[in-house]
């Protein structure tokens, strides 16, 4: 049963912030790397990638797949994190993300992979 309630937590979680990439583009440029190119494309593209990947560890048959890929993209959103610590502070939208906020969303990345890793390791638990 709680094997259930977190993985739709953590499955809404993707698709939610996926579907956010769209509805708050703006914000998203601040925090993307200067030397990455074609912004607009990469946010676009990120936001789809989260809600299909979210969306995918919902059914057993491919929650395996679908927790690598998240264990990978989250790897690959690193950068902006970092970058995020370099240019903070900074205001995002109406919020100050002060370096603090900046540095504590590294421990958070962390456990969104292990979190992944748990789903990778069991992906047919019901």
């Amino acid at each position: 049963m709680r094997y259930k309630i977190f993985l739709t937590i953590y499955a809404v979680f993707y698709i939610v912030a996926g579907c956010n990439h769209f509805i708050s583009t703006v914000g998203y440029y601040a925090i993307m790397p200067k030397w990455l190119p074609a912004h607009g494309f990469l946010i676009y593209l990120s936001g789809l990638i989260e809600i299909m990947l979210g969306a995918l560890l919902l059914f057993s048959r491919t929650r395996k797949l679908a927790s690598l890929l998240i264990i990978l993209m989250l790897i690959a959103f690193l950068p902006a994190h970092i970058y995020m610590i370099q240019i903070a502070p900074f205001m995002l939208g109406k919020i100050l993300v002060t370096p603090f906020i900046a540095w504590i969303r590294l421990p958070f990345q962390l456990l969104f992979i292990g979190w992944a890793w748990y789903y990778f390791r069991n992906p047919g638990k019901q």
